[in-house]
């Protein structure tokens, strides 16, 4: 099937100009102004903005964590990330300690073949290194399309692994051409606060907060950029929330290194005031926590000064039923919020609208530097001849509000109840089909495939 989009304004990281773009099949095949062609049929894009795509590189859909699963599945997720403007996602495979990395794959694909809506892939967890897992790396990168390997700081004794296994993986996946993401916060330092509070009975939902203070974010960090500074590995910090992170990875340019940092929509728009509402204050647990405004005011600036690569969403939603199990003990509120359909709106509301960034950097951050630094560009990411025709068709002037009784995501209330916000996702193409269209969906689970990502250069 053929579409032509008459009337846009297409929107790049590099351009905003007057255009049609003609879709044959899956990929874009023509651009310019005031195509005469025929076509299956004809979309009018007047007064929207046509632009990439987005591409949220951090979402854990259908995760087992904290003795439960994050709510939204792989239908109910993409589908959700679909209504936002958002065609493609990376989760995270998990690798379970004692086990290989093929077996935690494996475990993914059961839950996500078949059912996804918009594309996705995996990032590999690296939650035990050792000799048998350091010959999978190779296999991950080569036979799997999995270039990016996460390793973590935090959660002695589930997840997180110790420096001298870092630095292996990190020197294997260096030699595989591939890159290693990091959850840059200090466990034993948190661990020691956490049962610190829980002993002297201060168990309300702030005490998650206070017992992650910035410094062990900003320790983490450092440390991180540090070994890949000695291995020479291409470097990405996850969910960057503070300043004093982001000086690390500032303090990393001076010395000409290249570390990059992802943030997410949530640090950006919302501040540690909200856990101070008693338990209400469980609906914004997430790990790092919500920081503080001078902290929002700090990844503004890193965005618009290249530091901050991405804006993100580290999506692992949980119903209000799922967080009651922390009732009497914040250390066992599972760590998550819903946020993967709101990420676009919310960015271009809160950032475009009130002159934080511009147009071209919203799509820089939204897509295109997540498209490039893993892989994927430029069949993703951009609008271009041959690319992939994941395109969104979004009206800059729309105000409406976000509730949890309009949303698509698989939870009982919404993280940004009452928000009223200026931009709105109106049709959404993947790969060619209408996806979404006057709010509802086009297109059936199973139409979402897996993206086997391209070997790294370390360079964007």
């Amino acid at each position: 099937m053929s579409i032509l989009i008459q009337n846009g304004t297409i929107v790049t990281a590099d351009a905003v100009y007057q255009a049609d773009v003609l879709v044959e099949g899956e990929t874009i095949s023509a651009i310019g102004q005031n195509l005469s062609v025929q076509a299956d049929r004809t979309l009018d894009a007047s007064g929207l903005l046509v632009m990439p795509g987005g591409i949220d590189p951090h979402v854990h859909l259908d995760m087992p964590f904290m003795g439960t699963f994050s709510s939204d599945d792989y239908t109910s997720g993409t589908t959700a990330a679909l209504h936002g403007g958002t065609t493609m996602v990376i989760d995270f495979v998990l690798q379970t300690k004692g086990n290989s990395l093929r077996h935690a794959l494996e475990a993914w694909q059961g839950r996500s073949n078949g059912k996804a809506c918009c594309d996705y892939s995996f990032h590999m967890a690296v939650t035990d290194f050792n000799d048998e897992t350091r010959k999978e790396i190779r296999e991950m990168v080569e036979d799997e399309g999995i270039i990016s390997f996460k390793t973590f700081m935090a959660y002695k004794g589930a997840l997180m692994i110790d420096d001298r296994q870092m630095v292996g993986l990190m020197n294997e996946v260096k030699a595989q051409g591939g890159m290693v993401t990091v959850h840059a916060t200090n466990g034993d330092l948190i661990d020691f606060l956490v049962a610190k509070f829980r002993a002297e009975g201060k168990r309300a939902p702030l005490y998650h907060y206070l017992s992650q203070p910035e410094i062990t974010e900003s320790e983490a960090s450092g440390r991180f950029a540090d070994l890949a500074h000695y291995t020479g590995v291409p470097a990405y910090i996850v969910h960057m929330t503070c300043e004093g992170a982001l000086n690390q990875v500032r303090r990393a340019a001076h010395r000409n290194q290249k570390v990059y940092a992802e943030t997410c929509i949530q640090y950006l728009v919302l501040d540690a005031t909200l856990y101070e509402q008693d338990f209400d204050g469980a609906k914004w647990v997430m790990s790092p926590p919500l920081r503080e405004k001078k902290d929002q005011s700090a990844l503004w600036a890193g965005i618009n000064q290249g530091s901050v690569q991405v804006v993100a969403t580290d999506h692992c939603p949980f119903s209000w039923a799922q967080k009651q199990m922390g009732l009497e003990d914040f250390s066992k509120i599972p760590n998550g919020h819903p946020a993967i359909e709101h990420r676009m709106e919310l960015l271009f509301s809160e950032g475009v609208n009130k002159g934080r960034i511009s147009l071209n950097k919203f799509v820089e951050v939204s897509a295109t530097n997540a498209a490039k630094i893993f892989g994927m560009f430029p069949k993703k990411g951009t609008i271009a001849i041959g690319a992939d025709a994941d395109l969104v068709l979004f009206d800059p002037n729309e105000v409406h509000t976000l509730s949890a009784k309009t949303h698509h995501m698989n939870t009982d209330y919404s993280a940004y109840e009452g928000f009223e916000v200026k931009g709105k996702t109106k049709t959404v193409l993947m790969r060619g089909e209408v996806a979404i269209e006057d709010g509802v969906r086009k297109v059936s689970p199973g139409y979402g495939k897996f993206i086997k990502r391209n070997k790294v250069n370390g360079v964007i």
